[in-house]
C-alpha cells in the first residue's frame, strides 16, 4: 500500500499547493511525499528522497567503486594512509559490533528496541479530495537492536465506521477480506479453556473499565468439560498440558503466551471434532453468576461481536 500512500500525501500537499501554484509559474508536482523547503535547500541531495537520483550518488558511487578496485600499492602511491586506517577502523568497529550484538551487548544504536508500524487504511482507486481515511489494519513488528532479531509482532483488524464496507479495490490492493461475519451471515461460538477467562477475567475487566459484559461472551464452550466427557476422564486430566499429552500432541510456543496458548487449545477442539465430538455450548454467565448449560437446551450461535459499551 506503500505507493498508495504516496500518492494521498501527494494528492493531499497537491491540493493544498494548488493556490500557491496558481500564483507562481508552472512547478513539477510531488510523485513522493515532498520535503520542506526550508530544510532542503535547493540543490541539496535530500530532495530526492531516498532514490538516490541526485548525481552526487553517481559520483560517490564510482568513486567508492575505483577506490574498491585499488591494490595496497595504488593506495600507498596515491598517499591515502588515513583511508586505509579509516576503511580498517571502520571494518574492525562493524565486526566488533555484531558480535558484541549477537551477545547481547552494547551496539551503537540509540534505542534498545525499535517498533515497525505500517498502517493499511480505507481507500478508493481514485480518492476524493474530502475523502477519510481509516485504520483497518494495525501492525507492529519489535526489533531487538543488541540481538538484531525480530522479537515480537502484533496484527489485528480495525471495522471502519464511517465506511464499514471495504471497496473492491480497497480488499485487492490490501488483502483484507470482510468474509468472516461471525453472528449475522455465520454461527459461532467462543471456546475456552475453563471458565475463568469468561466468568472471572472478562467479568472483571468490564467492570474495572466500566463497560458492559459483552452479549457475544455471555456463553462459551468449555473445553475441558467437553474433553471429560468425551473421553470419559475425570476433571483432573482436564489440563491443557495432560489433554494433548492424551492425545499424542506436544505444545507448541510459549506456554502462558496466550495467542500460543489458544492455538494449542484449537489443536485439541479439532482433534476432538475428528474423532467425533459435537462442541456445543456449556456454561454461560448470568447476573455476574457462572451457570451450567444443559444438552437439552437449544443450540444458539452467539451475536455479532460490537464495540465496548459504557455501563453509564
Amino acid at each position: 500500500m506503500d505507493e498508495h500512500k504516496e500518492n494521498i500525501h501527494a494528492k493531499d500537499v497537491n491540493v493544498k499547493m494548488s493556490n500557491t501554484r496558481e500564483k507562481t509559474e508552472k512547478a513539477k508536482p510531488c510523485s513522493r511525499i515532498c520535503p520542506d523547503e526550508e530544510s532542503a535547500p535547493q540543490g541539496s541531495p535530500s530532495q530526492s528522497n531516498s532514490d538516490f537520483s541526485h548525481p552526487v550518488y553517481k559520483e560517490i558511487a564510482l568513486a567508492n567503486g575505483h577506490i574498491n578496485r585499488m591494490s595496497k600499492e595504488e593506495l600507498r602511491i596515491k598517499g591515502v594512509k588515513d583511508v586505509m586506517k579509516k576503511r580498517l577502523k571502520s571494518h574492525y568497529k562493524k565486526q566488533k559490533l555484531l558480535q558484541s550484538a549477537s551477545e547481547g551487548g552494547p551496539t551503537d544504536t540509540y534505542y534498545d528496541y525499535i517498533c515497525v508500524v505500517d498502517f493499511e487504511a480505507t481507500c478508493e482507486e481514485d480518492n476524493p479530495s474530502d475523502f477519510h481515511h481509516e485504520i483497518i489494519e494495525f501492525p507492529m513488528v519489535l526489533i531487538n537492536t543488541h540481538t538484531l532479531q525480530i522479537v515480537d509482532s502484533f496484527q489485528a483488524y480495525v471495522k471502519p465506521e464511517l465506511n464499514p464496507q471495504l471497496s473492491d479495490f480497497c480488499v485487492k490492493l490490501t488483502g483484507i477480506t470482510q468474509e468472516r461475519e461471525l453472528g449475522t451471515t455465520y454461527k459461532y461460538a467462543i471456546l475456552t479453556d475453563g471458565a475463568w477467562d469468561m466468568s472471572k477475567f472478562l467479568n472483571i475487566q468490564c467492570r474495572l473499565s466500566h463497560i458492559r459484559y459483552p452479549q457475544f461472551a455471555k456463553k462459551w464452550i468449555n473445553i475441558r468439560k467437553s474433553y471429560g466427557n468425551f473421553y470419559k476422564v475425570p476433571r483432573t486430566q482436564t489440563k491443557l498440558s495432560t489433554m494433548l499429552e492424551k492425545l499424542g500432541l506436544k505444545y507448541e510456543g510459549r506456554p502462558h503466551s496466550g495467542l500460543d496458548d489458544s492455538r494449542n487449545i484449537a489443536r485439541i477442539a479439532l482433534r476432538m471434532l475428528q474423532d467425533g465430538c459435537q462442541l456445543r455450548v456449556n456454561e454461560r454467565i448470568h447476573a455476574g453468576q457462572l451457570l451450567s448449560v444443559p444438552s437439552s437446551a437449544p443450540v444458539e450461535g452467539a451475536p455479532a461481536p460490537h464495540s465496548p459499551r459504557s455501563r453509564d
